[in-house]
């Protein structure tokens, strides 16, 4: 499976590369006033192209090779391209918000739910069951409920991706640690097709990360989240559907994070009598930059912003790690990882209000240096 994932890789990396010469004019469109942005000059933000170019590339190349004797035994269908074409409204209309900045909240969500639906439609995607026996054994609640949660799951997590996307390298790094997790699983399982499509996904990804990480020459864009979003769904939810010793609740543990920081951004918008689909500077990633991160203290300005964007995202790739892990090590034990699902609903809620109240947790320290988050907030 190692070929593939050589494709995706440099393909996305010389993509990007062309679209850094190619997209100045458009990088100079986004507002400098808008409250997520948090760097410094006119930066592209079509790298989601270069992913998908990796993406499709790669997966076109072993499907190919499936249909000619099959040497790797990757045992790819056509089904790949369907849904390689699923995910074309979300993806397209997070690129025409990138290259517009006019694609309103309304038609973004619409977007996704019709890739959703299309999804659910040529790929028969569905939830399968809860593992939660009494609500397994009510015949009437199936397969309405289990193609009700496939559409929320597929049409929301583009959005919550898109939302963790604040700094360099941060949800880039969550979609290759996610993809590998349930690549791992899918080999466990004997699923080489599911395998080779995260590992495909992991590598695309990491093209793109040299150019993300640390410079932030390149972003994903909202292209790019609602490419992760979309394959991470939708393969999820085909995993748990091909191998009932899968628990439902796995993927959901492994994603967790960008799912539990949409839900409660969503309830402290409505707390405060906001709408949900309002841009803010209040989630977690942004709170830990300015509160917890250290100052730089840089003369240059710019350098100052970008060293403290690259600051952030290692704080956000371990609280992922801690999800990740246990949900590789009990993947089949429905019960332990609702646990560790509720474990970490309340530890962001914790860690949350205690930077809002300028007190930084324990796991949220540097060992060896002093935190600046009893300080007052940025002016």
């Amino acid at each position: 499976m190692l070929w593939p994932c050589v494709i995706a890789f440099f393909v996305s990396f010389i993509v990007c590369a062309l679209l850094r010469r190619m997209a100045r004019r458009h990088a100079r469109r986004y507002p400098k006033d808008m409250p997520q942005r948090q760097h410094k000059g006119d930066i592209p933000r079509i790298g989601g192209v270069a992913m998908a170019a990796g993406m499709g590339s790669a997966a076109t190349m072993a499907l190919l090779s499936s249909y000619h004797g099959d040497p790797a035994n990757l045992r790819l269908g056509w089904w790949v391209i369907y849904w390689g074409l699923c995910m074309v409204p979300a993806v397209l209309g997070g690129l025409i918000d990138d290259l517009t900045q006019r694609l309103t909240v309304r038609w973004r969500f619409l977007l996704t739910f019709t890739t959703a639906a299309l999804a659910v439609y040529f790929l028969g995607v569905s939830v399968p069951r809860l593992g939660i026996d009494w609500i397994d054994g009510m015949p009437f609640l199936w397969p309405w409920l289990g193609i009700a949660l496939a559409l929320v799951a597929i049409a929301g997590l583009p959005h919550a991706f898109n939302i963790i996307d604040g700094y360099n390298g941060l949800a880039c790094m969550v979609a290759i640690i996610i993809a590998l997790a349930l690549a791992h699983v899918s080999i466990q399982v004997g699923d080489r097709s599911m395998a080779v499509i995260f590992l495909i996904t992991a590598a695309a990804n990491a093209g793109f990360m040299l150019w993300n990480y640390p410079l932030g020459r390149i972003f994903a864009g909202d292209g790019g989240a609602y490419l992760w979003g979309c394959v991470l769904s939708i393969g999820s939810i085909v995993l748990v559907q091909r191998h009932p010793s899968v628990s439902p609740w796995f993927p959901l543990l492994l994603l967790i994070y960008p799912v539990w920081e949409t839900l409660f951004s969503i309830y402290r918008k409505w707390v405060r009598g906001g709408s949900p689909g309002d841009a803010d500077a209040l989630h977690i990633h942004q709170l830990i930059y300015r509160r917890i991160v250290h100052r730089v203290f840089d003369e240059d300005e710019a350098r100052d912003m970008l060293m403290r964007n690259n600051r952030t995202s290692p704080y956000l790739w371990g609280y992922t790690l801690l999800t990740v892990l246990p949900a590789v090590l009990f993947w089949h034990n429905t019960w332990v990882l609702m646990l560790f699902c509720a474990g970490f609903a309340a530890l962001y809620t914790y860690a949350y209000i205690s930077i809002i109240r300028f007190k930084v947790p324990i796991f949220l320290r540097w060992s060896n240096s002093h935190s600046d988050a009893d300080s007052p907030p940025d002016k």
